[in-house]
């Protein structure tokens, strides 16, 4: 199997799953942008300045057309995710697009006994949810977790909003849990102690370990300061404390633990600290210069480090030649003699063979991977994806709808 672990890529992490083996990983964490409508930006002088993300969407970041290739295996996202645009707004919709393609991807790689943790606020929290609903299944929903903290502004005109909303699914009920505890208030001690001590008659002890912690996460985990020894600079970091404290309780050691959105990389550096391997996915350049510089500050842990160029390739799926007769057969049986691009019917020696994921961004030589195209839509294609050869053949039939009404 690939050795896809203790790796950054630096790329769209869409392609970068893509490329992963599937039930690869045993913990998945993510805090990827809320669609708060704003941009993000170091500051100048830390160690992540020139960092920078956009969290305001339009269907120019997600194409609309990537709507069909849900239909299949999750029917009721599309129509939810369309209700979405008509109740909230179609850049609602947008993000959730961009959403459910890659979490769809997440819970492929990730190992039946699994757990993601999707971190969020309450901007998206809620839409967010029926879309994880679908994917891993409402019965695999674990808890809402509220993680709460103190620091931050306030408002005159509605309640300080004051806490994160941390969304955990298990893949199956054969998850990893790892019961955390928190220690004991000053007042639980006094009145556990003499509450028992009146009952029972007896001394009595609190457990050591301390009281079993809840989905309510109030206690010592505040926001990082801007004097934070942690504190890089870069935009909505997390602290390590939160990020350790969801690592132990959902896997052990040796476990991988990836982040396809690690920012400036708190994610590994934590999973580094507890003793697991890691996979970290980021678009932004910078994250890698700061992801060096965090572990190679954090005891030498640097030469457990590296950071491809490349996508890489999934080796869990059998490599089929393109040019095989009986995998062109088998295709065009699969397609009902229709190019999987126009939806025209052909005859074999007309469609031609092509990658549904491009290798560029990705795709591999896998027969999961190829489709029959007639000439004029891999032409179209090219090195694109099937969202834009859809948006393609979408813009053809309206103008040529026009052109029958109009006489154009």
């Amino acid at each position: 199997m690939a050795d896809f672990t203790n790796t950054l890529y630096t790329n769209d992490n869409l392609y970068i799953l893509t490329g992963l083996n599937s039930n690869l990983v045993d913990l998945i964490y993510l805090d990827p942008p809320f669609n708060s409508k704003r941009t993000y930006s170091a500051p100048i002088g830390s160690k992540a300045a020139g960092a920078s993300f956009k969290d305001m969407w339009t269907w120019d970041d997600v194409n609309e057309a990537y709507l069909e290739t849900l239909a299949e295996d999750f029917p009721a996202l599309p129509d939810f995710i369309g209700a979405v645009g008509i109740l909230h707004s179609k850049a609602m919709s947008a993000y959730l697009t961009y959403m459910a393609q890659r979490i769809i991807e997440m819970h492929r790689v990730l190992k039946d006994t699994g757990s993601l943790y999707l971190h969020c606020d309450p901007t998206a929290s809620h839409y967010l949810k029926i879309v994880l609903d679908e994917i891993f299944g409402k019965n695999n929903f674990r808890n809402e977790i509220n993680w709460c903290y103190a620091s931050g502004g306030v408002s005159k005109r509605y309640f300080a909003r004051k806490h994160d909303i941390i969304l955990f699914y298990a893949k199956s009920k054969n998850y990893k849990f790892n019961t955390q505890y928190r220690e004991y208030s000053e007042g639980t001690k006094q009145r556990g102690l003499t509450a028992y001590k009146k009952r029972l008659n007896e001394n009595y002890e609190l457990s050591s370990k301390g009281a079993v912690m809840s989905d309510w996460w109030a206690d010592i985990i505040p926001l990082l300061s801007p004097t934070s020894y942690e504190r890089t600079g870069y935009p909505t970091q997390k602290p390590l404390a939160l990020l350790q404290r969801i690592i132990k309780a959902s896997s052990n050691e040796g476990d991988i633990v990836l982040d396809p959105f690690c920012g400036c990389a708190t994610t590994c550096v934590a999973a580094q600290q507890l003793g697991r391997k890691w996979i970290g996915i980021d678009i932004e350049w910078k994250a890698k210069e700061v992801l060096i510089q965090r572990l190679s500050d954090d005891s030498g842990m640097f030469k457990d480090f590296i950071s491809p160029d490349f996508i890489p390739q999934r080796t869990d799926v059998i490599i089929v030649a393109p040019t095989k007769k009986e995998m062109r057969e088998q295709l065009y049986k699969e397609q009902n003699k229709l190019c999987n691009g126009c939806g025209h019917e052909y005859f074999l020696k007309d469609l031609e063979t092509d990658h549904i994921v491009p290798k560029a961004k990705g795709g591999g030589d896998y027969y999961e991977n190829y489709q029959l195209l007639c000439g004029n839509c891999n032409k179209m294609k090219g090195k694109n994806t099937m969202e834009y050869l859809r948006m393609k053949n979408n813009t053809h039939k309206k103008i040529l709808k026009k052109e029958i009404v109009f006489g154009r």
